[in-house]
C-alpha cells in the first residue's frame, strides 16, 4: 500500500519549535552526552586499538579511547567522526569513511567525575589505517597493542572489552577477515587474521573445511601456487568471494587461547 501525499501546505513529522505550554525543563537535572570510539586494526600480525593521551583533567596524562562531547547541533554519529578526526589527526575523509558501528550506551551515574555524563560508544575493525597524531584536547595518539593498554581513563576498559567482543563476533558472520589479507592470499594467512583477532589457536584442517564449504567466502585463484617455506607443498591461492555474510557462521572456538 503506497503512502498518501500530505495535504497541500501541511507538514509531516515537523519538529516542535518550542516546548508545550506548562512544560518546565528546569524540573529535570541536566546531563551531558558524549561519544567514545573503540577502533581496532591489525598491525604487524597483532591486534591494536586506537588510544589518545588525555591532555586535560580529569585523568590528565592517562590513556583513553578517543571521544568527546556531542554539540547541540550534531548527532552522536556526527560527533563521533568529528572527535575521531580532531583527537587523532586522522584526516576528515578517513574519519568520515570509517564504518562505525554503534556499540551501546553507558550511563552509570558516577562514570565521569565532572557531572552526569551519558556516553554513546561506537566501534570498528578496519584495515590499513594511518599512523595517528594527537590533536584537539588530546596530548597524543597511538596504536597500542590490545591487551597491553590498561588501565584506561573513566570506564573505558569496560567499553573496550565490550567492543572487543563485538568485533570478534563480527568475524563470525561476515567476510570482514578477507579485508586484512593481500588481494591473493593463502588459507593460512586468512586463518592468521582470525587467530590474531580472536586470540585463539585454530585447527588448520577444520578451518580449511569450514572456509571452503561456506558459499561465496573465498574464490580459488587459477595459476601458480605460493610457496609457504619449509618442506611443505606450495599453498593454493584465494581471493575474497562475492559473499558479504557467512552462512553458516564461522564460530569462535572456546578454550584454545593463543
Amino acid at each position: 500500500m503506497g503512502l498518501r501525499p500530505a495535504p497541500s501546505g501541511a507538514t509531516v513529522n515537523a519538529p516542535r519549535s518550542h516546548a508545550p505550554e506548562g512544560y518546565d525543563p528546569s524540573a529535570f537535572e541536566p546531563f551531558a552526552v558524549t561519544v567514545d570510539l573503540a577502533v581496532f586494526t591489525v598491525r604487524e600480525g597483532r591486534l591494536h586499538v586506537l588510544l589518545v593521551e588525555r591532555g586535560q583533567d580529569p585523568y590528565r596524562g592517562d590513556w583513553a579511547l578517543p571521544g568527546g562531547f556531542v554539540r547541540p547541533k550534531e548527532s552522536a554519529g556526527q560527533a563521533a567522526r568529528r572527535e575521531l578526526a580532531e583527537e587523532t589527526g586522522l584526516s576528515e575523509w578517513t574519519a568520515t569513511a570509517l564504518h562505525l558501528e554503534q556499540l551501546r550506551t553507558y550511563s552509570d551515574p558516577d562514570r565521569d567525575p565532572r557531572m552526569r555524563v551519558v556516553s554513546v560508544a561506537y566501534t570498528a575493525l578496519v584495515p590499513d589505517l594511518p599512523e595517528p597524531r594527537g590533536g584537539g584536547d588530546a596530548a597524543g595518539a597511538r596504536w597500542m597493542e590490545f591487551g597491553a593498554c590498561g588501565p584506561l581513563a573513566f570506564d573505558h576498559d569496560h567499553i573496550l572489552a565490550d567492543a572487543y567482543d563485538r568485533v570478534g563476533a563480527k568475524l563470525e558472520y561476515t567476510c570482514l577477515a578477507t579485508a586484512f589479507c593481500p588481494a591473493e592470499f593463502t588459507l593460512g594467512e586468512l586463518r592468521q587474521v582470525y587467530e590474531t583477532v580472536w586470540g585463539v589457536v585454530l585447527d588448520s584442517p577444520n578451518f580449511r573445511r569450514k572456509v571452503l564449504t561456506t558459499p561465496g567466502f573465498v574464490q580459488a585463484v587459477e595459476g601458480p601456487r605460493r610457496r609457504t617455506g619449509g618442506r611443505g607443498k606450495p599453498a593454493a591461492l584465494y581471493r575474497a568471494g562475492a559473499a558479504t555474510t557467512l552462512h553458516p557462521p564461522l564460530l569462535r572456538p572456546e578454550g584454545r587461547t593463543a
